[in-house]
């Protein structure tokens, strides 16, 4: 986890996002990209709604100005390499352009802008576009750290894989490993790689993994989502690795059921791949 790059944007989760990416730079000898992206659009010059739009581009670029200098004094005193790029336009935009060369990317687990009870937008936009694993991280967090309990939600899917592989760096380096497997009816089930095959995978990077059966049938009232976060509580797990899909092909649309459910507010960090 050495090339990091970190949304920046006026949220609730900024702070703890900013604190995530200080945390991982200094256990992983990483560097900081941050990326502030300022969207707006332009009216049709000289009618009223072009002076309008003119105006509030004045107002958002000086107040990105503002958090720009915010954010570059406090890490201008942190022991850690950063830089800063910021551009005009969407910001998924922005980090699809950076992404290729980078090994994570932070983002928050509430939107942006719009209703915080939903799952972030910028976060669904960029599911199984980005190369690397993405880290959603939830507000309340105030420290990150690589050595906490891991937990790894598994279906056997390929999704699945990519994400224990990609967050291998974190897995080599957490003081205790626990596969999570919510067993449903063998018709929902999604087998490509069962949970052995990942727990044989970490061996060899001599990770010994305890992998942990959760009962679910369709009528139970509790959601997988809910199961997965109540076992890794359990477990004081410091955060999730995840597959950026749920477990039907049929629900999923653009996302997953239960990878939504997660990003609803989780209570510890996601880390999901495609």
């Amino acid at each position: 986890m050495r090339s990091i790059l970190l949304h920046i944007h006026e949220d609730d989760c900024l702070e703890a996002r900013f604190q995530a990416a200080l945390d991982l730079a200094r256990q992983f000898d990483g560097h900081i990209t941050c990326l502030q992206a300022i969207p707006y659009e332009f009216g049709v010059p000289g009618d009223f709604y072009g002076t309008a739009a003119a105006q509030m581009a004045m107002e958002l670029r000086k107040e990105a100005r503002r958090l720009r200098d915010t954010y570059e004094a406090r890490l201008g005193k942190e022991d850690v390499r950063w830089e800063w790029y910021d551009s005009d336009g969407s910001a998924a935009r922005l980090i699809r352009q950076h992404a290729p060369l980078s090994d994570l990317t932070i983002l928050g687990s509430r939107n942006p802008v719009g209703a915080a009870d939903n799952p972030s937008r910028l976060v669904t936009d960029l599911v199984g576009e980005l190369r690397a694993p993405m880290m959603v991280v939830p507000a309340g967090m105030k420290a990150f750290s690589a050595e906490a309990p891991a937990m790894i939600a598994w279906n056997g899917s390929t999704e699945s894989a990519h994400a224990l592989c990609g967050a291998m760096p974190m897995l080599r380096r957490a003081k205790q490993v626990h596969i999570l497997i919510v067993q449903e009816a063998k018709d929902e089930q999604r087998s490509a790689f069962p949970s052995l095959a990942a727990a044989e995978y970490l061996s060899r990077y001599d990770i010994e993994a305890e992998i942990i059966e959760i009962p679910h049938d369709r009528d139970d009232k509790v959601s997988i989502a809910n199961k997965l976060l109540n076992a890794s509580e359990m477990r004081g797990g410091g955060y999730l690795v995840m597959g950026g899909y749920g477990h039907s092909r049929i629900r999923e649309r653009v996302l997953g059921g239960v990878t939504r459910d997660l990003l609803k507010d989780p209570a510890i960090p996601l880390i999901i791949a495609h």
